[in-house]
């Protein structure tokens, strides 16, 4: 990489977007496609044919031999197949480059090796790829040379939804819907779509690639299975902000450069809480497009970092005892012409669109927190969510001194007559500016808070894809404008109504908001007293997907179908009971064929040192004895744990596949995996560094 570069020059260099659509295209494919993009239009075959041309053509410039459609099904991941451009040889042994519309438009993945939760069987597996013309088209560069990757929809042959794009493009239309009537009300005839807009913060650790592949944990399940903390942890908050140090930096250069020429407006890069851990934050972008390139940024942070000798940690949980990686999905909605229907502009209490906007979705947040809370659902988030680093598993909403005010004035008065105004913050020193602060405070301890234009969503893991959950945004919302706009619609008094169902909203709804202390132990009991519900662990969210107020939720707008719902609630039993396994496995290799082992050696190095002094008529050998009294206790206690996991893994194993071996493996894979960790965690620190076979947490998250 080069030590300068000029970003407007290279940002988007590796993206078929609307600059070199211009350039490349007709004008009337290019029209054509505008349409297509912006108001749902087909595009006839002939068009589509001249749009792929031009693609391959500009990708071919870029170094592309081959194209895959680029799709997201229900692993977590994204997957594709590559296809090379050339055609079969003609009579003189020639090769051509070729790239149909047909062959943009659609491709034929085997829809059976996916998970599907039931909705395709082995034998059926037959599905389709769609070009999803929404989001561009890029060149990927790296070590299988430069591949065209076409963003796509992943069904199945009878028209399910087995990825997450599709239910995602199908909530942006149904709050676009239900926006624009909501708008129209208010007089506002100009607008022709309402977007839902956001902005994922990624959070990660990087570590040492060398130390990393001694680790057969980390390699096997992400996270440490075992592993006593330093003298030092977080404790100083002295790596948070804190200077980069220039291996990191050199890291995040390249990041950026890459995400720069793919189009990623990549923004903020800072250190984090925990020792290791670091932030990137993109600009805000239209919803879909912000999932897709979440998906690039965490590609491109494994690739990089891999180039550096680092490797990229993106589970939620990988060190206990420090602070763990999240993702913050910073949801607004916004108008083609710019509007912000989340700007409560200076004086909210009187901006009657904005109330209404904002009731509604307090409305949505309280009817639904079971669903949004599942949306955020990860088997690494378990270890994070309700901890003092990460908001609470109960749903709240925190508005800020100025809305909470006006909030109070609706519910107790009937009306909102002022907004609290911002203040000069007056910081003591004449050489520096007094400045005009916010009219709120922030609250990092809350689930969903809003902060000026916008809500932070900060519930979701930093390794799942934020797909779940502005599908569930979008959704809730447009179910509570579609209500509003019934009523205001039907109203013969138009102001009265909408007054009225402004403050019945405020009224019924103000359970759900909270602007205190989350991580309190009195939000447990005050959110029971006000009936918020309380969902510790994936496993009790996964059901909320299948009840009979979310089936009529999602198929009214569209957005999922009964069966679809029932597919991802078995997928994500399946899911858990999977990945604890493999933790479980790992746990009970790496004790058996390296931990103990090593340990005994130990054990046995303390008996022969007890005895050569014993032999050599040493006075006192209490210090040997008891050291090697200390170590056979833990190790006994860490055989019985093993054999333990062992057992009770094997019986996880053998059940039949669903809720009830999920909650199998919550309840008593998980308690045995920790009884085996204890005694062994306590072993790391009595047993000499030398003979101990892989890195320690101070190697791996200090010697970066």
């Amino acid at each position: 990489m080069s030590d300068s570069f000029n970003i407007s020059e290279i940002f988007g260099e590796y993206v078929f977007n609307d600059s070199a659509m211009r350039e490349r295209l007709p004008k009337k494919a290019y029209e054509k496609l505008m349409e297509a993009m912006k108001e749902g239009a087909e595009l006839d075959p002939a068009t589509a044919d001249i749009i792929a041309h031009e693609m391959k053509e500009w990708a071919i410039d870029q170094g592309a031999t081959h194209y895959t459609h680029w799709f997201q099904p229900l692993t977590g991941f994204t997957a594709e197949k590559h296809d090379s451009f050339i055609t079969a040889p003609d009579e003189r042994g020639q090769v051509l480059m070729s790239f149909s519309g047909k062959e943009l438009i659609k491709g034929e993945p085997d829809a059976s090796s996916f998970p599907s939760g039931g909705l395709r069987a082995t034998c059926e597996a037959r599905g389709y790829t769609a070009w999803d013309c929404t989001s561009y088209a890029f060149v990927r560069h790296d070590a299988a040379g430069a591949t065209l990757c076409i963003p796509t929809a992943f069904c199945s042959y009878t028209g399910e939804a087995l990825d997450q794009k599709t239910p995602l493009l199908r909530s942006m239309q149904a709050v676009n819907e239900q926006s624009l009537r909501l708008l129209r009300m208010f007089g506002n005839t100009t607008s022709k779509q309402v977007i839902p807009s956001v902005g994922p913060e990624q959070e990660y650790f990087l570590v040492d690639r060398e130390k990393y592949l001694k680790r057969k944990d980390l390699i096997y399940t992400g996270r440490t299975l075992f592993g006593s903390m330093p003298a030092k942890g977080q404790e100083m908050d002295d790596h948070y902000f804190g200077a980069i140090r220039p291996r990191i930096a050199a890291f995040m250069k390249d990041v950026n450069e890459e995400l720069w020429k793919m189009g990623v407006p990549a923004k903020t890069q800072h250190n984090e809480v925990a020792p290791a851990q670091h932030e990137l934050a993109p600009i805000y972008e239209t919803c879909n497009l912000a999932v897709d390139h979440n998906h690039i940024v965490m590609e491109v942070l494994k690739k990089k970092a891999n180039e550096h000798g680092l490797q990229c940690l993106l589970h939620e949980k990988p060190f206990v005892g420090i602070n763990g990686s999240g993702k913050h999905n910073n949801w607004s909605i916004t108008t083609d012409d710019g509007i912000n229907l989340l700007d409560p502009g200076k004086t909210p209490h009187d901006n009657l669109q904005f109330l209404l906007v904002l009731t509604c979705i307090l409305k949505a947040v309280d009817r639904h927190a079971d669903i949004l809370r599942e949306s955020a659902s990860d088997v690494g988030n378990d270890h994070r969510l309700g901890a003092n680093e990460a908001p609470p598993a109960i749903i709240s909403i925190y508005l800020g001194k100025q809305l909470d005010d006006v909030l109070e004035q609706l519910t107790s008065a009937g009306v909102a007559t002022h907004s609290i105004e911002g203040e000069i913050l007056e910081t003591g020193v004449d050489i520096l500016p007094d400045f005009m602060k916010d009219a709120t405070d922030r609250n990092r301890t809350s689930p969903f808070a809003f902060t000026g234009n916008k809500f932070e969503f900060r519930m979701i893991g930093s390794q799942d894809s934020i797909s779940m959950a502005n599908v569930v945004l979008n959704t809730i919302v447009a179910e509570a404008f579609k209500e509003a706009c019934d009523e205001l619609e039907a109203a013969d008094d138009f102001e009265s109504t909408l007054h009225d169902l402004i403050k019945r909203q405020a009224k019924d709804h103000k359970r759900i908001v909270f602007n205190g202390d989350g991580y309190g132990e009195g939000w447990i009991e005050e959110a029971q007293k006000r009936g918020l519900p309380n969902i510790p662990s994936m496993v009790e969210a996964i059901g909320s997907l299948t009840t009979d107020k979310a089936v009529n939720l999602f198929e009214t707008f569209g957005v999922f179908t009964k069966p679809e719902l029932e597919s991802r609630a078995e997928i994500l039993y399946e899911t858990y009971a999977k990945t604890i396994n493999i933790e479980a496995r790992a746990m009970i290799n790496i004790a058996n064929k390296t931990l103990i082992p090593a340990i005994i050696k130990y054990v046995t190095h303390l008996a022969d040192s007890v005895n050569s002094a014993k032999a050599a008529g040493a006075c006192d050998i209490s210090v040997q004895t008891g050291m090697l009294d200390d170590c056979s206790t833990l190790l006994v206690e860490a055989k019985e744990a093993l054999t333990k996991l062992e057992q009770v893994t094997d019986a996880g194993l053998a059940m039949e596949e669903g809720k009830e071996q999920a909650e199998y493996y919550r309840d008593e894979v998980r308690e045995a995996m920790a009884a085996l960790r204890t005694p062994i965690d306590k072993l790391e620190i009595l047993v000499d560094k030398d003979m101990w076979p892989f890195p320690s947490y101070g190697d791996l998250i200090y010697e970066v």
